[in-house]
């Protein structure tokens, strides 16, 4: 009876002493927690809030050069920021160019991740071909098209900069060319977490390939459409750099975005309160919208 005592009571004491040493360590790890999250939490003030809650500030003023000269003046900055004509054409087409590209984009990935998951041979090559463009800049891009296209016009006796429909279609053609191979990489991971079981069993059923597909693949793939959906249209109200390449908002700002409309307004010390208070407008309808597209997509997601 002795040893048996003895011999159960060991196990017990050990347990008490990883339980004793598992909360030292957890106390250890808050009571040093700040020195690791300290600096990062700074950075993040200095870098983004700061500079964010300066940028409100500032659309509530008027003439400025710098923060030290603003001078508050009220909502008249996004009173005139409402009635501007030129503004409201940006919004319209950027909303447009966004809702086109979205759908183009994740149709062509898709596809693009579909096919290449099929046993296809060579399909790391395709890959990394695919996901290549996604690496040059938009700056580069756009000038890079635009001599492609001028060339291609330049049959038909036109240039990109003459109608506003070739430059709205000469962004979304650019837009694929860089997005779809990175969209792409995302949709390979998604079905390639597709399990093997489901589809063996619908094929085991006798589901068509499109019924697997679309009963089984794609509700399976949702959280990668989610965050491909995501990238997108954020990706698509944002867009600068290759539409300031490609048109310059060009001909007559009819194909000018609203991140180039908004840039455009710093150009005088008038107009930079309207273009901060544009800033701010602009920020609010892409969170607005990303946060609603989450929301809406994610409640599609099959909890695996």
């Amino acid at each position: 009876m002795d040893k048996s005592t003895t011999s159960t009571s060991k196990p017990k004491k050990r347990k008490k002493l990883k339980g004793g040493h598992s909360s030292m360590t957890r106390r250890s790890m808050r009571r040093w927690s700040w020195l690791f999250i300290g600096p990062v939490f700074t950075a993040f003030i200095i870098g983004f809030i700061w500079p964010f809650a300066q940028g409100i500030y500032l659309s509530f003023c008027g003439k400025f050069n710098t923060i030290s000269n603003a001078k508050f003046q009220g909502f008249t900055n996004y009173i005139k920021a409402f009635q501007d004509a030129t503004f409201g054409h940006a919004f319209w087409f950027t909303a447009l160019f966004a809702i086109v590209s979205v759908i183009l984009i994740n149709l062509l990935a898709f596809a693009a991740a579909y096919a290449l998951t099929q046993g296809v041979k060579g399909s790391n090559l395709f890959r990394t071909v695919f996901f290549m463009p996604n690496l040059i800049g938009g700056i580069v891009l756009g000038y890079l098209w635009s001599m492609i296209f001028d060339g291609i016009l330049s049959i038909y006796k036109t240039t990109i900069l003459a109608k506003a429909e070739y430059g709205f279609w000469g962004l979304i053609i650019l837009l694929l060319w860089q997005q779809v191979g990175y969209m792409m990489i995302i949709y390979i991971a998604g079905l390639q977490a597709v399990p093997e079981d489901m589809i063996e069993a619908a094929k085991i059923d006798g589901a068509t390939k499109t019924q697997t597909l679309f009963r089984v693949i794609i509700p399976n793939v949702m959280p990668s459409i989610t965050i491909c959906t995501f990238l997108t249209l954020t990706n698509g109200f944002k867009l600068y750099d290759q539409n300031l390449a490609l048109t310059g908002g060009q001909p007559f700002r009819q194909t000018e975005m609203l991140a180039l409309n908004i840039s455009n307004g710093y150009s005088a010390v008038n107009t930079r309160g309207v273009a901060q208070a544009k800033a701010v407008i602009f920020f609010i309808l892409v969170a607005t919208l990303g946060i609603a597209q989450l929301v809406s997509t994610r409640n599609k997601e099959v909890q695996q």
